[in-house]
């Protein structure tokens, strides 16, 4: 191919310098008229974001005032912090983030690392159609709705009939406080794995076969194959979900705790989620549900940031 003309370069390096000093308002316009087409293309995206993601946060303020029904959002008596300090005092409030701490790790833990093996495994499979097969299995219970999972659970370690609960006798382990996070974590990874490892899989892909070629030559076996090309390749992908992750540390899912939780076990299995719906649907105390979910959306904030400055210090990985 023939090298562009050295006048081209320089005038478009003249022009690029030129637009560096424009006034802003003029770069805005001149960016509109050469996008204008993508704008357009993402503009109900950017309309859907504000007016579900953003105009609700204008209710973030109740956190501050007593609710009022008759004045509305905007009414009531401005409290400040009183809220955040009643939850603070509360004498749930240890059992509570603990639960919520326990629960939300072991998930994400355990949660996370098994994705990470299963796209190890999978990718090692030779045959394309076992690999489908393999895939397809996996990632099915994914579809599985939490009513109809929590329903099978409640079947399968019901005592004296359920499939498990035969071997335990009259002990009900969903009545079991010490036993709810592992049946949680557990059904959580059972469920979710096949699906979290697609992520893993899709990079994988990407790997050059010259690399597994050259390795075989050089004498590597499969875990060598593993460790020193299959693993450096989804390390970027790695770090930018854990980052994500992290960003829900607090975020343990309502529903499937909520259709859980009895009397029997409420001691462990009453998280932030629950106990926001307790207090705020079920006594109607919404001024002090939404200072609960606030003070939980800023932790969760924090963790994020903390995650994504450790990964971008320690490996250059980042999502901002």
């Amino acid at each position: 191919m023939d090298a562009a003309p050295s006048g081209s370069v320089t005038a478009v390096k003249d022009n690029v310098e030129e637009r560096k000093h424009q006034p802003l308002y003029k770069r805005i316009v001149q960016h509109f008229r050469m996008y204008w087409q993508l704008w357009i293309f993402v503009l109900p995206s950017i309309f859907f974001v504000v007016l579900f993601a953003y105009v609700p946060m204008y209710g973030v303020q109740l956190a501050f005032r007593t609710y009022d029904f008759t004045k509305g959002l905007t009414g009531g008596q401005w409290v400040g912090w009183q809220y955040f300090r009643q939850f603070f005092n509360d004498p749930l409030f240890a059992e509570i983030i603990t639960n919520t701490f326990r629960i939300s790790l072991w998930t994400l833990v355990m949660g996370f690392i098994a994705p990470i093996i299963l796209a190890l495994l999978i990718n090692q499979i030779g045959s394309s159609k076992i690999k489908g097969f393999v895939q397809t299995i996996t990632y099915m219970p994914h579809f599985i709705s939490t009513v109809v999972m929590v329903s099978i659970l409640q079947i399968f370690l019901s005592p004296g009939t359920g499939l498990l609960g035969r071997f335990l006798g009259k002990t009900s382990l969903m009545g079991d406080p010490n036993a709810f996070t592992p049946i949680y974590w557990i059904s959580e990874v059972w469920q979710h794995t096949g699906w979290n490892c697609i992520i893993y899989l899709a990079a994988l892909s990407s790997v050059d076969l010259a690399l597994y070629e050259a390795a075989r030559i050089d004498g590597a076996g499969r875990l060598q194959l593993i460790r020193y090309v299959d693993i450096p390749t989804i390390m970027p992908t790695v770090g930018v979900l854990l980052i994500l992750n992290m960003g829900s540390v607090l975020g343990v899912g309502f529903e499937k705790i909520w259709l859980m939780q009895n009397t029997l076990n409420v001691t462990a299995s009453e998280v932030i989620a629950t106990y926001t719906y307790r207090i705020g649907i079920l006594d109607n105390e919404f001024s002090y549900s939404t200072a609960i979910g606030l003070f939980n959306s800023v932790v969760n904030f924090f963790f994020l940031i903390i995650a994504n400055t450790i990964a971008k210090r320690a490996s250059n990985t980042s999502i901002f």
